[in-house]
């Protein structure tokens, strides 16, 4: 302590002893609430709310990575007590605003109960919820399914103009067209999830929305696209801007220009998956693969009794797909047949 600090420091305690408060009480008090802050702040019950109730959930993953990822990230270290209504809307409006309306849905749906349980819970000082006011329809608008798939002109101009972005929202956008995957799944891609002597992908757990790791055959455009990533010493992320110490993240700027440079509008990164999936109907593939590829859960009984990974079905589909999707944006877009056609070259020179 300097000579000023312990100055200012006695001149508080005369004022309190002037109030008739013993100083060394009055530190106690203190230290008291400021444990209180930090038992009760929104990272901490969040945190029980994920162990306690959260994990029993059927989405468990999903609630974990909205909840951590929405809320916790904005108002962590700040008593669960302190967050407003208004707070709560500008937290879901940015959801909006970066086109992801479903999950603004299920952001809000979380957090409300993150809330009521902590009120229910009589253990973190809150006893109403800033959400008990804020409807989904005023908030996000009514919820509707979507329908929208790229037609195959949209779909070749979209993969065109990930080709012209390059690196690293491009490569991220034409994965997610010859995988399948959900947006988050392929953008925080890590190195140790390639296996490439097996022409694997396994997709940890804690990334799906199911809570299950998740098995994506590569065929050899996807492999090469992922051959040709560059790699950190910093990190593990191979779609990063800090050298692979953190995934991207600014994927509201990287639409707009991938709009602009396809001239396709009026579609959302999740009508990817939806257009992927819709081709996937065309092949000659069991329903059931078609579901798994996509990393579906098995209906009914096939989840309990059926426990077969279907690894090879799934490369198969994948095969399947990579040609179909080649055809579709011919003539030759730069990168997609050379990829491909190079890593074929280089297996061969390595045999001989």
């Amino acid at each position: 302590m300097t000579l000023d600090q312990a100055r200012q420091k006695a001149r508080e305690w005369l004022e309190l002893v002037g109030r008739g408060i013993d100083p060394k009480v009055e530190e106690t008090r203190r230290r008291a609430a400021a444990q209180r802050r930090e038992l009760n702040s929104f990272a901490a019950v969040a945190a029980e709310f994920l162990e306690r109730h959260a994990s029993g959930l059927k989405k468990s993953a999903e609630a974990k990575r909205i909840t951590e990822g929405e809320f916790v990230k904005r108002w962590g270290a700040r008593p669960i007590t302190d967050i407003t209504p208004e707070e709560v809307a500008a937290a879901i409006r940015a959801i909006v605003k970066r086109g992801a309306p479903y999950q603004a849905h299920n952001a809000l749906g979380y957090i409300r109960r993150l809330f009521n349980w902590a009120i229910g819970t009589h253990e973190f000082g809150i006893r109403t919820s800033p959400i008990a006011q804020l409807k989904p329809k005023d908030l996000i608008g009514k919820r509707e399914a979507r329908e929208r798939t790229l037609s195959d002109e949209e779909l070749r101009a979209v993969w065109m103009a990930a080709g012209e972005m390059g690196y690293p929202y491009g490569p991220i956008f034409r994965l997610l067209i010859l995988s399948g995957q959900r947006e988050r799944e392929v953008s925080e891609l890590q190195g140790p999830e390639v296996d490439l002597r097996k022409q694997l992908w396994t997709i940890p757990a804690d990334r799906m929305k199911g809570g299950r790791p998740h098995e994506v055959p590569l065929l050899p455009v996807a492999l090469s696209l992922i051959e040709a990533l560059p790699q950190w010493n910093g990190g593990e992320y191979v779609f990063s801007t800090t050298a692979g110490k953190k995934p991207v993240n600014g994927f509201s700027k990287a639409k707009v220009r991938i709009d602009k440079l396809s001239g396709v509008s009026d579609w959302v990164i999740h009508d990817l998956r939806r257009t992927m999936r819709t081709h996937l109907f065309a092949l000659p593939v069991q329903d059931l693969v078609r579901e798994l590829v996509i990393a579906h859960a098995k209906p009914g009984l096939h989840k309990v009794y059926d426990q077969h990974a279907y690894q090879n079905e799934k490369r198969h589909c994948l095969s399947l797909w990579e040609k179909r999707l080649i055809s579709i944006v011919e003539p030759r877009p730069s990168g997609m047949a050379d990829l491909a056609e190079t890593r074929e070259r280089k297996r061969a020179e390595a045999a001989t």
